[in-house]
């Protein structure tokens, strides 16, 4: 565990409600100098607090939709699982790719436009690692609602900034150019890039880019600029949690209770696997513990039964396919 004062804690704040603020920016807002904030900021790269800044795209609306795959290892090396692990990475598909301990071993998310695009995946995927998945668990996301990392703060936090960020399937597509998709697919894991550099890599000018980025964000298709932070040194382990439902109508008052924590991360619903899923970033299992038995005494029997697990590690967290 690395320890971070509260200055830091602020600085990862601002960064997380939109990391392309500039360090002169982020410094008013928690009341230090741009040169201290640089600083801080460095710093925390270099112990590997802060992974990388990325930015949630709403690829729904770019005509995709997401299958996601549960899958338990049979008979495999570290190697093999390496191998298997490095093949979902470098597709250019795969929205997330995480390493589970629990039930499952990993789970796959992956962005594409048909049925038939996913059958070409997965056959693939079997041709070349087959023999190594015991089971295989599938579903279609249908929804997900991404929240700020108010756990930072705690008390701090501002009832405001405990927005979230919604992404539901099934919506009218969006025509984009090639400019806007190679400009998504440069920031999709460099959020904080400088509009120059950008610029240059796109040959068009800093005011195009400007302009580009506000359209993006005016038709929801970005939706913001994260900081992506290894909550592993803050003492913090990645809970997943799959609710069954007794009562689908209970859905959203449960998912209306539940986001007020300032750990929960995520809310997603899909056709499959479950009725609800949960992230949470907590201390340990007592603290999910506590969660689900508040939630489960304030809607009796609304769930019928939950299972968790933790998400050990996540290799890859892109919000849209590579271009």
């Amino acid at each position: 565990m690395t320890k971070i004062d509260l200055k830091d804690r602020k600085i990862l704040y601002q960064l997380d409600l939109n990391c392309r603020q500039s360090n002169t920016q982020i410094g008013k807002k928690v009341g230090l100098k741009r040169d201290v904030v640089a600083y801080r900021i460095k710093k925390m790269e270099d112990e590997g607090i802060i992974h990388n800044y990325w930015t949630i795209i709403d690829a729904y609306k770019l005509g995709y939709i997401v299958f996601r795959f549960y899958l338990v290892f049979q008979y495999v090396t570290q190697d093999i699982k390496n191998n298997i692990i490095d093949f979902l990475v470098k597709d250019k598909h795969t929205w997330v790719v995480a390493s589970l301990i629990g039930r499952y071993d990993l789970t796959v998310f992956l962005w594409l436009k048909d049925i038939n695009d996913f059958y070409r995946f997965w056959d693939n995927l079997l041709d070349k690692y087959g023999d190594f998945f015991e089971e295989k668990v599938f579903s279609i996301y249908v929804q997900g609602e991404t929240y700020h990392s108010s756990y930072l703060l705690k008390d701090l936090v501002k009832e405001i900034d405990r927005k979230s960020y919604s992404s539901v399937g099934g919506g009218t597509t969006i025509e984009i150019d090639s400019i806007d998709f190679q400009l998504l697919n440069e920031i999709a894991e460099n959020a904080r890039a400088p509009l120059i550099d950008l610029a240059k890599k796109l040959n068009c000018t800093s005011q195009t880019i400007n302009y580009r980025l506000k359209n993006l964000m005016d038709q929801k298709i970005i939706q913001g600029f994260r900081v992506s932070i290894d909550i592993s040194k803050l003492g913090l382990k990645h809970f997943k949690v799959d609710a069954h439902l007794k009562e689908n109508s209970k859905r959203k008052d449960l998912m209306t209770y539940t986001k007020k924590h300032p750990n929960l991360m995520f809310i997603g619903t899909s056709a499959g696997v479950s009725d609800l899923e949960l992230e949470f970033y907590l201390e340990d299992s007592e603290q999910l513990n506590q969660i689900m038995d508040d939630t489960n005494n304030k809607f009796p029997g609304a769930i019928r039964r939950h299972e968790y697990f933790i998400a050990s590690k996540t290799h890859k967290l892109r919000f849209m396919p590579e271009v």
